[in-house]
This record gives structure tokens, sequence and C-alpha cells, in this order.
């Protein structure tokens, strides 16, 4: 007898966590920078704010932050045990050096803007529908909005639903990667690590 669950999974490809944090790490500058001008440039010209956002295109470190958090609390959910925890270190490791920051406090910094996410979007999981609402909180959208949301310090809906339309092209395809490749944890030991 076959088991072809076992031989699906002995014909992926095979991947480094090494390999996959590179890919994010990359595919994420290059996503939020390329991004970001185009959602600022739409939040300042929707007509649901009562005073216009003024955001800046050059402004894009919250947003970088948010897209990262939401897309690294994700990897549990489609890698196992061990190799998740690689990826994310891994990916926090290479943001650091990147930004000149030390791993661990981007790791710390990932951490609070998860838990700030999970907060503001309690009690949905969506993670998009997160990503969009600390884009609100984190710019300071709320307080550019009409006085009846304002007050209640939620996102105008209509809104919301614009930006979140646009928020689904920054959510990182994990499924794809775990479906179609063997992720393993490399024994390279890096400076970075």
């Amino acid at each position: 007898m076959i088991n072809k669950g076992l031989l699906s999974w002995l014909s992926k490809k095979k991947l480094t966590d090494e390999k996959v944090a590179n890919i994010f790490v990359n595919s994420s500058f290059e996503t939020v920078e390329k991004g970001w001008p185009e959602v600022a440039a739409m939040l300042n010209a929707s007509p649901g704010f009562e005073t216009a956002p003024d955001l800046d295109e050059d402004d894009y470190g919250r947003f970088l932050m948010i897209v990262v958090s939401a897309n690294l609390s994700l990897v549990p959910k489609y890698f196992e045990p061990g190799v998740d925890r690689s990826i994310i270190k891994r990916c926090c490791a290479k943001f650091g050096l990147a930004l000149g920051v030390p791993k661990n406090d981007f790791a710390f910094k990932v951490k609070a803007y998860r838990d700030f996410m999970k907060k503001i979007n309690h009690p949905s999981k969506n993670n998009v529908t997160a990503m969009t609402r600390a884009v609100f909180y984190k710019y300071g959208l709320i307080n550019k909005q009409d006085a009846y949301f304002r007050d209640m310090n939620v996102p105008n809906p209509i809104i919301m639903k614009s930006l979140r339309d646009v928020m689904e092209h920054f959510a990182w395809e994990w499924e794809d990667i775990s479906d179609n490749y063997r992720v393993t944890v490399s024994n390279e030991m890096e400076s970075v690590i």
C-alpha cells in the first residue's frame, strides 16, 4: 500500500528557513515601499474624512510594522513547531539588520504590534481586518473622521471597507509556501542570528 500523503511530502521542493526569511523580508520591503504611497494617496483623497489625513508617502515605518507583524503572526498556522519559530526569528534578525535595530528589539516591537492588533480587532480574528484597523489607529485616522465615528473611537465602515480591499494585497501567502515546499531549519550559524 502506498501512502500518497507521505509521497507528496517527500516530493515537495525543499526550502530552508533562511531562504524563506530572505524572500519574506525582501518582498515585504519592496511591497511596502511601493504600496504605501498608493495607500496614503487613497486615504488622503477619501471623501469619508472630515479633515484630510495628509499622510506622507515617505512615512511608511508604522505601515511596515503592521504588515510584518500581521504576516508573521500567521507563520505558526502553516508550519510545524520549531520551523515556525525559526522562520520568525530569522525574519526578525534580518529586518533588524536592515533597519539597524537589534534583532531582539525588532522582535519585541513585532510582539507589541501583534498584541495591539489583537486588542483592537477583538473579537474578530481576521488578519486583514486587524491590519486595516491598525492603520486607522497608528496613523491617527480616527481623529480625522466625522464626530460620530471619532467619538465612538471606531473606523468609519465605508472607509474601512475601501482600505480593507487594498490591505488584502499585503497579506502574505504562507499557505502557498507550506503547500508547495518542505521548509527545513538550516544549520547555518550566521552572525545575523
